[in-house]
């Protein structure tokens, strides 16, 4: 199996630069123990989060600027990472979370390309158990609704981490499961909200999702 190859890039977030070591392309692969394919993860999945996408672009924009003054917050299923890198900059309490196995290290490999202290990461999946996370102030994620059961699993385990009041943003590039998601968070007891926008000229690529928020 060939080694992994790597793209180094920079993100400017106004007057921030995050740098970041990627993956080169969503070609790449390596699970030589087979632990991924021991999630469930195939390997034309396995390179996806390694890579930067339009969603986490918009939702790292929306953190470069949201009010997070003493709040905790989650980053639900974090690829890349880079809204936790951007909060971190910040000086914010960010967790991050993935289901895959080389997710925090190469969150760890940016934070320190980024001189930023540790972000404290847990890899869990949305029906596992038992993660000890904790519940938290503001709950974010980006391009997670791959599939129609992803809203309810979702759904749910975002508020099994929910504080009693908690705002919750999640972008979505539009894969057709926002408004199945959308219901079941009614259902638990949220109000839809909205009005966070991002200026399409700070993005790398057109942007054509919706950016979905949620408290109560």
């Amino acid at each position: 199996m060939a080694p992994l190859r790597f793209r180094y890039q920079t993100i400017e977030f106004g007057d921030t630069d995050i740098h970041l070591r990627t993956l080169r392309d969503n070609q790449q692969f390596s699970d030589n123990d087979d632990i991924a394919a021991n999630l469930g993860i195939c390997s034309a999945a396995w390179p996806m989060f390694g890579v930067v996408w339009v969603s986490g672009e918009v939702l790292a924009h929306l953190m470069s600027r949201f009010s997070i003054a003493g709040k905790r917050i989650l980053e639900v299923g974090c690829g890349i990472g880079l809204a936790s890198l951007v909060l971190n900059h910040r000086l914010a309490d960010i967790t991050a979370t993935d289901h895959h196995p080389e997710a925090g290290a190469f969150l760890s490999e940016n934070t320190k390309l980024n001189n930023g202290p540790a972000i404290p990461f847990v890899r869990t999946g949305w029906t596992d158990e038992e993660s000890d996370l904790g519940e938290f102030d503001l709950i974010i994620g980006s391009d997670l609704l791959y599939e129609a059961d992803h809203a309810t699993l979702l759904a749910t385990f975002i508020n099994q981490h929910a504080l009693p009041r908690c705002e919750v943003i999640i972008v979505d590039p539009g894969r057709g499961h926002s408004n199945r998601f959308g219901r079941q968070m009614v259902e638990l007891g949220y109000e839809e909200g909205g009005g966070e926008t991002v200026d399409v000229g700070l993005l790398s690529r057109p942007f054509q999702g919706r950016i979905l928020q949620y408290s109560r």
